[in-house]
């Protein structure tokens, strides 16, 4: 059997590490000191032949658009039906046809018809009525100056109290992993980084600027979720690679999908279309935004980061992840791109509605990375981190 979550001793020491296969050994010792129970991975020998076949089957269709022959891709597919298995046999039930319809948003109006708004114009009539919060201003102008010193940075970030209170949760959680424990910004900054920590905080600065979706359009939880999942992977992918800052890509990860906000914002009715069509045509949701608006949410970002003054290269990367090789500098989106296909694969066993897009194989190959190795790993450390960064959002 293994661990599904750490298992910690009746005085806070930790047993043995979420993942661990407990063997007889195991047990023995845990039977000596009095552990009776554990939370452990539900075990795929009781599936039936039956049900194993429907849950490949229903994995296989978030893979239409993947090629079945890439290594890559074909360890994601393994996973992914794994996990799916796994949820399976632990209680959850694969979703039928219904439940991946999105409700209904009929009483919703876009602000925009089909062809009489471009992005730009989207963006520009966002931007002209809500205003980006200033701390975001004011960390970004802290950031480009190479001589800030660490109190300095500490003093701006502490302005806003809810923004420091989840900077320290993070700088604590697993994103940093840091031993001890960080109960101070001027300590964070002086561990982290002036630039990664001011990165981060811009990346909150901006999920607090959209509060106002429509719960029935999506769950924002899930959206954010899906975002995180994104930022570990990018965080993890951006560690195999020499001179990146890998925190610097959480937050391309973390905001990967922010132009989909906007269109949630300005076009309800048609980003449900899109949903939609994306679920019962099972084709990939940015191929169906294409198809119902003429344009995609990274269409969107494009003007929206350039108007928040956003650092060039983080939104390069969110700009680019559907299409990394077409920019001069692939690697950064590319790692997005990953990214993101890895965190549509784990999620299909959480109820993922969108089948996954196409994985471009240049931006694999760029990584320089093996598969096998790579994609089991990263997997087994985003289990580890996901509940706790979440936790420290939300």
């Amino acid at each position: 059997m293994v661990l599904a979550s750490d298992l910690i001793a009746s005085d806070g020491r930790m047993l043995f590490k979420s993942g661990t296969e407990l063997e007889d050994r195991h047990l023995v010792l845990l039977k000596r000191i009095g552990v009776t129970q554990a939370d452990v991975e539900p075990s795929l020998d009781s599936l039936d032949e039956e049900t194993l076949m429907a849950v490949e089957d229903y994995v296989r269709d978030f893979f239409l658009y993947v090629n079945p022959d890439f290594e890559p891709s074909i360890h994601m597919f393994r996973v992914a039906l794994e996990l799916t298995a796994r949820s399976v046999a632990g209680g959850w039930e694969l979703p039928d046809a219904d439940t991946r319809r999105a409700a209904s948003v009929e009483h919703m109006e876009d602000i925009f018809i089909k062809g009489m708004g471009d992005p730009s114009t989207i963006v520009r009539h966002e931007t002209e009525l809500a205003s980006f919060p200033d701390i975001f201003f004011r960390i970004k102008e802290v950031l480009e100056d190479e001589a800030a010193s660490a109190d300095r940075i500490a003093k701006v970030v502490s302005t806003d109290m809810s923004l420091a209170a989840k900077l320290i949760k993070l700088v604590n959680s697993p994103l940093y992993g840091f031993p001890q424990n960080i109960d101070s910004i001027t300590r964070a900054v002086a561990l982290v980084g002036a630039k990664e920590l001011s990165t981060l905080a811009l990346g909150i600065s901006a999920i607090n600027y959209f509060k106002d979706i429509p719960p029935e359009l999506i769950d924002m939880r899930t959206f954010w979720r899906h975002s995180i999942t994104c930022g570990i992977f990018a965080k993890i992918l951006a560690g195999t690679q020499t001179g990146l800052s890998p925190e610097r890509f959480f937050i391309g990860g973390l905001l990967h999908d922010v132009g989909r906000l906007i269109l949630f914002k300005k076009l309800p009715y048609a980003s449900s279309e899109a949903m939609l069509f994306s679920r019962e045509n099972s084709i990939p949701l940015v191929e169906a935004e294409l198809t119902v608006m003429d344009f995609c949410h990274t269409d969107i970002s494009a003007p929206l980061l350039q108007a928040w003054k956003f650092p060039q290269g983080l939104a390069d990367m969110i700009n680019f992840h559907h299409s990394p090789m077409e920019f001069p500098n692939p690697l950064e989106p590319a790692i997005i791109h990953v990214a993101d296909n890895l965190a549509n694969a784990v999620e299909i066993a959480q109820g993922g509605m969108y089948v996954m897009p196409t994985l471009d194989e240049q931006a694999w190959e760029l990584l320089g990375i093996d598969a096998e190795e790579f994609v089991e790993d990263a997997v087994k450390q985003y289990a580890e981190q996901i509940d706790v960064i979440m936790s420290a959002f939300f």
